[in-house]
């Protein structure tokens, strides 16, 4: 079912996971691009929602500020590994102890081309999009690493297998972010297109807000938009509705 179109007001607090839902997924990280007038369109959302609205997303935040320059959001990275306040304070979860998976993807991925390792603050991406024949390989490899390692957790998501510290997620990001203004009571909603975001679905469903799976899938959200453009094209009536109320 779509988002009602009142679902998106004044009184929102906004959440939106970035690669697959605000920007098409691309064979390799570093090679996602960001639509014209993407900026523009956050920006004005930003002020709309006096601040209440932040990128939720597995990405490290080196990563993303480029692509959204000049525009710098509050936001958790990493699935929530790292966190950043409208104040722009960075806040990080204690460091797991990534080598032994982070040797076990680098030794995997040197064996077979296509493979890309990702090496963030908190976490370890493994992507197969280029090889995905390898797709169980990476799950057995990354899980016998996992399960070397007290306190870190496997989390499969689109073409891409990470680690990161047990505990640490999308949902208990929004939840941390809904106990500070601007987004204290306010009703929160979250948009996401994969697995990854399921946590995050459940946590502002939980708080009385609504959760949008972008694209096929089951998931636990309420609503649903088919693609990219249709997320933009939602974000975009709002602005729109606010400029000619």
């Amino acid at each position: 079912m779509s988002p009602p179109a009142l679902l998106l007001n004044e009184r929102t607090a906004l959440f939106l996971d970035f690669d697959g839902t605000l920007a098409e997924l691309a064979p390799r990280p570093d090679a996602v691009a960001v639509a014209h007038g993407l900026v523009p369109l956050l920006q004005r959302l930003h002020g709309r929602l006096d601040g209440a609205l932040a990128l939720i997303t597995g990405r490290a935040q080196p990563d993303i500020d480029p692509l959204l320059a000049p525009l710098t959001l509050p936001g958790a990275f990493e699935h929530g590994g790292v966190r950043r306040t409208r104040h722009g304070l960075l806040t990080m979860h204690d460091l797991p102890d990534l080598a032994p998976v982070l040797a076990a993807a680098r030794a995997l991925a040197a064996r077979h081309p296509g493979l890309l390792v990702e090496h963030k603050r908190t976490a370890v991406a493994l992507h197969y999009r280029l090889a995905p024949e390898m797709a169980a390989q990476c799950v057995r490899t990354l899980s016998e690493a996992v399960g070397n390692t007290p306190g870190l957790q496997l989390l499969p998501g689109k073409a891409v297998i990470e680690v990161k510290q047990a505990g640490v997620d999308k949902g208990a990001a929004i939840a941390a972010f809904m106990a500070e203004p601007p987004f204290v009571g306010r009703q929160p909603v979250f948009v996401g297109d994969d697995t990854t975001d399921e946590a995050g679905f459940d946590t502002v469903q939980r708080l009385g807000g609504a959760g949008i799976k972008v694209g096929p899938g089951d998931s636990l959200a309420r609503y649903r938009l088919p693609d990219t453009t249709a997320v933009q094209q939602w974000l975009r009536d709002f602005a729109l509705r606010s400029d000619h109320p």
